[in-house]
């Protein structure tokens, strides 16, 4: 390659790396109900919306919607009862509470928007506290702007890594620390809406010490063959557990 070349593709991906800091440093906000700074690029509305969009085709993998419409409004009640009683309330987010007919699979998960979501599987081996923990979790998901999070840092990450390819050969390398990263703040995540799934539960009444019973069920669904924390966007169990007493302790006296 000629020293010309090579000079304006180090200048072109010098301009790509320094667009993507200054985009991600104009992203920058803090999140009113955790007090958290957040590289976030899109609006609570288009959050709403994205979670509108995908909800059936998240639906639709776990084979639809559960038929029985006393456990769906058991579900719906829970979930109610803990925004009702919660910040989330004072939230722009519109939270839906969906049982999925998914037998096999122990999950829970929450789309942007308040759109919030449990597999039968897993719903089928809870108690009504231990059912309180799990969407109190969710509803952290969405209340951390995690998915939006996410979203705007992976972003981040790929622009920077088209800039070092452009630059040079270290793009790979780039991509690299960047899912590195994306994995550490995923395990982040959890631990977040963990404890503020804790406060939900202690602020809807309901024992949050069933918090920690769920962490058993999960760990024991995970078998003695689950994939290791490092290598998991999930915190270990029982990483999880020591995390979620501290939350007790921190919250119970309020």
């Amino acid at each position: 390659m000629r020293r010309g070349s090579w000079k304006i593709r180090i200048f072109i991906g010098l301009v790509i790396v320094a667009f993507a800091f200054f985009k991600r440093c104009n992203n920058k906000q803090e999140n009113p109900y955790t007090g958290r700074i957040q590289n976030i690029n899109m609006t609570a509305d288009q959050e709403i919306a994205i979670g509108l969009e995908s909800a059936p085709q998240m639906a639709q993998q776990h084979g639809g919607l559960y038929p029985d419409e006393r456990m769906q409004s058991l579900v719906d009640a829970v979930g109610k009862k803990l925004v009702n009683n919660s910040i989330a309330r004072e939230t722009p987010y519109a939270y839906d509470f969906h049982l999925l007919a998914d037998d096999r699979t122990i999950n829970a998960f929450a789309l942007p928007g308040g759109q919030c979501f449990i597999t039968y599987a897993l719903f089928s081996q809870l108690t009504e506290a231990q059912l309180a923990g799990v969407l109190g979790h969710e509803i952290g998901h969405v209340i951390g702007r995690h998915s939006a999070e996410r979203i705007a840092e992976s972003n981040f990450w790929q622009t920077l890594a088209t800039g070092a390819s452009v630059g040079g050969d270290m793009g790979a390398l780039v991509s690299g620390i960047g899912q590195n990263t994306l994995l550490k703040n995923g395990r982040g995540d959890e631990l977040e809406s963990d404890e503020l799934g804790v406060l939900f539960m202690i602020q809807a009444g309901y024992d949050p010490n069933e918090m920690i019973k769920v962490m058993d069920i999960l760990k024991a669904a995970g078998g003695p063959n689950r994939t290791p924390e490092f290598q998991s966007t999930h915190p270990d169990p029982e990483n999880r557990i020591e995390k979620i007493k501290e939350a007790i302790e921190k919250y119970s006296g309020r």
